[in-house]
C-alpha cells in the first residue's frame, strides 16, 4: 500500500506527458528551431502590403473568413487567403504558433522572439512595376540591416530558420523584364536561370549572414491555379507553364545541391498530387476537396477580382459554399485547407532536415 502514492504520481506524471504531446504537436523532436525570418511573396505575406483599399488582401472576405472553423466575424491580416497561409504551418512545425509578426507592423529598431516575416505579396527577384513591392533581394538587405544594427542578435540566428519563397511573380505580366511573360518555349530556360540563380545567390547570402537553416521554395504547378485553368472553364492545367514551372525546379534543385544547411520544400510535387494527379494516382489529401482547379472566391468579370465591390457597394464576385472543400481560395492563392494539406505532405522530409546537424 505504500507503493500507492509513487504509482500514482508516475501515472500523473505519464498523462502529462500525453496531453503535452497533443498540445506541443508540430514542435521539431530536439526543439532547438525557435525563430524563423521569412522572405518572398504573398505565399508568406502575413502583413507587409500597406493597409489600403488598393490591396485587396486587407479587405473581406480575405483574412480569418466564416467557415467550419468556427470563425464569427472576417477579420483581415494582411494575408492572401481565408484566413493562415504556408508560412503560418510552417511556423508551427518549428513550435511556434503562427508566423513571426511582419516587418511594416513591427515596431521599430524591435524584433520578436519568434521572428520577423520581410516578404511582400506579389514580390519576385525582378521589380514588378505595377505591384511596387521590394525585390527578394532588397528584403534580405532590410533583415542585413536590422542584423548590423543589433535589433536582430546573433545569438537569436543561432536558433534561427529561414523561409524563402518564390512564386512566380516573375514569369508573369508586369515583370519588369523584356518578354517575361511566358508565351512560348523561346528563351524560357535563359531566363528561367536568371530567376534562379538569384534566389540561390540571396540563399548564400542568408546563409553567411549567420542563419543557420534555409528553407526555400520550389515552384509549385502554377499552369493548375484558377488564373491559367480559367481559360478552359476549370477543367485542365496549361502545360506551357507547368513545364515553365519544371525547368525553374531542376535549375533550383541543381543550384541547391551543393549548399549545407539547405532545404527545398517540393510544392510542385505536393501541390500535384492533390489538383493534378493521374486517376487512381496522387495523395489521399486530394480526396478531402472537391473543387481543385477552381476558386473559391470568384470575380464576376473577366478583369475583376476577388473581393472588388462596385462604387454602390455590391458584390462582384462570388464565395463558395465551404472553403475547406475548395483547395484554392482565390486565382493564385491556396485555401487554409490547401496549404495544410500541402504542409502535410512537406512535412516529414523537413522534419529529418531540421533534425540534422547543422553543418558549420
Amino acid at each position: 500500500m505504500k507503493l500507492m502514492p509513487t504509482v500514482f504520481c508516475l501515472l500523473l506524471v505519464v498523462l502529462a506527458l500525453d496531453a503535452a504531446g497533443v498540445d506541443a504537436r508540430g514542435t521539431p523532436s530536439n526543439n532547438q528551431w525557435t525563430s524563423m525570418f521569412v522572405f518572398g511573396d504573398g505565399f508568406v505575406d502575413n502583413g507587409n502590403i500597406p493597409q489600403a483599399n488598393t490591396w485587396r488582401q486587407w479587405t473581406y472576405p480575405y483574412g480569418s473568413y466564416l467557415n467550419s472553423r468556427g470563425s464569427a466575424t472576417p477579420v483581415p491580416t494582411g494575408r492572401l487567403s481565408n484566413y493562415w497561409i504556408q508560412s503560418d504551418f510552417i511556423a508551427r512545425i518549428l513550435g511556434l504558433h503562427e508566423a513571426p509578426p511582419s516587418y511594416r507592423l513591427t515596431p521599430r529598431l524591435s524584433c520578436d522572439s519568434s521572428g520577423m516575416t520581410f516578404a511582400f505579396g506579389g514580390a519576385g527577384v525582378y521589380e514588378v512595376p505595377d505591384k511596387k513591392v521590394p525585390t527578394l533581394a532588397t528584403q534580405v538587405n532590410a533583415f542585413a540591416r536590422l542584423l548590423d544594427a543589433g535589433v536582430i542578435s546573433r545569438q537569436q540566428l543561432r536558433s534561427s530558420v529561414a523561409l524563402v519563397s518564390i512564386s512566380g511573380s516573375d514569369y508573369m505580366t508586369g515583370a519588369d523584364v523584356e518578354n517575361a511573360f511566358l508565351s512560348s518555349f523561346d528563351d524560357i530556360d535563359s531566363y528561367i536561370g536568371n530567376v534562379t540563380t538569384e534566389i540561390a545567390k540571396n540563399v548564400g547570402r542568408l546563409q553567411r549572414l549567420g542563419v543557420r537553416k534555409v528553407l526555400v521554395n520550389n515552384l509549385h504547378p502554377i499552369g493548375c491555379t484558377p488564373l491559367r485553368t480559367s481559360s478552359n472553364n476549370y477543367t485542365a492545367c496549361d502545360l506551357l507553364a507547368n513545364y515553365a514551372a519544371t525547368v525553374h525546379n531542376n535549375n533550383i534543385e541543381q543550384l541547391m545541391g551543393n549548399k549545407n544547411n539547405a532545404h527545398i520544400l517540393d510544392l510542385y510535387t505536393a501541390f500535384t498530387d492533390i489538383v493534378n494527379h493521374a486517376p487512381g494516382e496522387g495523395s489521399e489529401r486530394s480526396d478531402n476537396f472537391n473543387r481543385k482547379l477552381t476558386p473559391c472566391c470568384e470575380a464576376s468579370s473577366e478583369l475583376g477580382y476577388c473581393g472588388q465591390v462596385s462604387a454602390s457597394g455590391e458584390r462582384l464576385y462570388e464565395l463558395c459554399k465551404n472553403p475547406d472543400k475548395t483547395f484554392y481560395w482565390d486565382e493564385t492563392y491556396p485555401t487554409t485547407a490547401g496549404w495544410e494539406a500541402v504542409t502535410e505532405a512537406l512535412e516529414e522530409p523537413l522534419r529529418e532536415f531540421l533534425d540534422r546537424d547543422y553543418v558549420p
